[in-house]
Formats: structure tokens, C-alpha cells, sequence
């Protein structure tokens, strides 16, 4: 069998179309689905169904991508370092939410990057992480939600526990957590509110979780990134729900307090994820390992 014809026949399984495949392999789209189609005529089987989004694999082709990738990814990796380690250095094209990224991925992979490897780092949204990792723009994603179907594999790095915070004197006018703990949700429904997106999509979920109800307020400052939600709370903008490793510092120091402490907080878990088979790759197994090994003090 055609290696070549293995090697686009993978690209295709993994961007889960002919037109993204042929972009990552500098092949014209033509030239990708006549190499399928070959290979097809030499299994005798189907190996894509076409839809009108892309094409999704038969059990056949899933099958083959399981058995074939890891092997063709460590060709790969053997042909790309040679014989000289010192060609061996790779870049990780990493990708991420910002704020956690910036303040946790990225510090924890230091030791890595003195060791010789390389980062390029991209941040976006679990959707836009997801149809890179698909078309190969990135190698090793961190997302707050699971992938669906068989192109991606994820796996569970930690959780992080959102925390209800607001500046001292918002605190005292409320009466501090022991107070609104009897008042309840309608004691915070007057206080503005900092938010990362207009759908205030942490402070519905804290409501939620704590309150079993959604949040009748809206937000009165709107910025897409949680460092600046933090800031502008701190500075008694209104209240604010923000991941505690991120503010942690900050209500140490009493810059922020937090206005409850519910029995069991709010938790949203963060997943490390790659395209089926790439962790065959060294430079993305290592950092995929060390990271779980970081997240444990996380």
C-alpha cells in the first residue's frame, strides 16, 4: 500500500474534509479525492461518507486511522529530527483560553522550553479550538468543553472553582457572605455586574449552581477577558464571578472579597485536547504529560 495515499488518507480523517486536507498537504482538492478514491479501489471499501459539511468516516475508515496514524505520525517524527538530535528541537502549537493559558499553561511548560522546546501559542474560543485542531493549526489544546465524535480525544486536566467577588465596600454594603446568605439572590439583584460576554455566561452559571435561577441583572461593563473583569471589580464596578486562581491573589491581599461561600462552589473542568493519535508524536506527549503532572497543584 501507497504510503502516500496513507498519509493523505489520514490528513483527510483528521480535518474531516477534502478542501481542509488538501490546504494542509499542498495538494489541490481533486488530486486528495482522486488519492482517496484510489485507495478505496485497493481496500475494496468505502472509507468516507460525504455530507454536506465534509466527509465523516465509515467504521472501515476509523479503523484504518486507528491502526495507521500513530505509525505514519512517528515516520513523520523520525524523517523531521534526522539522525542529529540537535535537529530534534519541535515546536508545540498550543492553544487556549487566555487567561488560563497566559497564567497557568503557559508558566507551567517554562521548564520544557529551557529543555528545547519551542511554543506558538493561539487563544480562542472550545469552537474555534476545535476546528483547528481539526485542520491542524494547533497540536495541543486546553478547552472547557469535550469534543464530540472521534477526530479529537480529550482528556481531563482539572477543575477550577468559581468565586462570587466584589470589591470591600460593595461587600459592606451587603453585610458580608454571612448576611446575603440569608438574604439570598435578590440582595445582589440591584448591583451591577462585570461580565466577559453580554449572555453573562459565569454569573448564569453561578446563579444557577447556587441559586437555581437566572440572574435578572444585567451587565454594565462587557470585556472578553477576565484579567480586565478582575480589575474593573477590584475597582468597584460591580460584582464579578471569576475562577480562584485567577483573583486568589487578590483576595488575599483584600483587594476583592468574596460575597458567599457556598458548601459546594461552582466548578468547571478544563480539558487537554489533540487529534486522535497525535500524543505517537514526542514533543506533544511530553508537554500532554507534563501538563497533567502540573494541573495536580492546580
Amino acid at each position: 500500500m501507497d504510503l502516500a495515499l496513507l498519509r493523505t488518507f489520514v490528513a483527510v480523517h483528521r480535518a474531516g474534509s477534502f478542501t481542509r486536507a488538501a490546504g494542509l498537504l499542498g495538494l489541490s482538492q481533486p488530486a486528495v479525492t482522486g488519492q482517496i478514491r484510489t485507495l478505496e479501489r485497493q481496500l475494496g471499501r468505502p472509507l468516507f461518507l460525504r455530507t454536506a459539511r465534509g466527509v465523516v468516516p465509515t467504521t472501515v475508515g476509523d479503523e484504518l486511522a486507528h491502526k495507521a496514524a500513530p505509525h505514519l505520525d512517528a515516520l513523520v517524527e523520525i524523517a523531521e529530527a534526522g539522525l542529529d538530535d540537535r535537529s530534534a528541537l519541535r515546536t508545540l502549537h498550543l492553544a487556549g483560553p487566555p487567561e488560563f493559558t497566559a497564567l497557568r499553561v503557559l508558566p507551567a511548560l517554562t521548564t520544557l522550553v529551557t529543555q528545547g522546546l519551542a511554543v506558538r501559542c493561539a487563544f480562542g474560543s472550545a469552537e474555534e479550538l476545535f476546528e483547528g485542531l481539526g485542520a491542524g493549526h494547533h497540536e495541543l489544546a486546553i478547552t472547557t468543553a469535550r469534543p464530540r465524535g472521534r477526530l479529537l480525544a480529550a482528556t481531563p486536566l482539572c477543575d477550577e472553582e468559581h468565586v462570587l467577588v466584589a470589591a470591600p465596600r460593595w461587600a459592606a454594603r451587603l453585610g458580608g457572605p454571612a448576611v446575603l446568605q440569608v438574604k439570598g439572590v435578590r440582595a445582589l439583584e440591584a448591583l451591577p455586574v462585570v461580565e466577559v460576554h453580554e449572555s453573562l455566561p459565569l454569573v448564569t452559571r453561578y446563579w444557577s449552581a447556587v441559586f437555581d435561577t437566572r440572574p435578572v441583572t444585567a451587565g454594565t461593563i462587557i470585556a472578553p477577558d477576565l484579567r480586565a473583569v478582575l480589575a474593573c471589580v477590584a475597582q468597584g464596578a460591580g460584582l464579578g464571578v471569576l475562577p480562584r486562581y485567577l483573583c486568589m491573589d487578590a483576595l488575599d491581599a483584600g483587594e476583592v472579597v468574596a460575597l458567599l461561600n457556598p458548601p459546594v462552589p461552582p466548578l468547571r473542568t478544563y480539558f487537554l485536547v489533540v487529534r486522535t493519535g497525535a500524543l505517537a508524536l514526542p514533543h506533544i506527549a511530553r508537554a500532554h504529560e507534563w501538563l497533567l503532572r502540573a494541573a495536580v497543584d492546580w
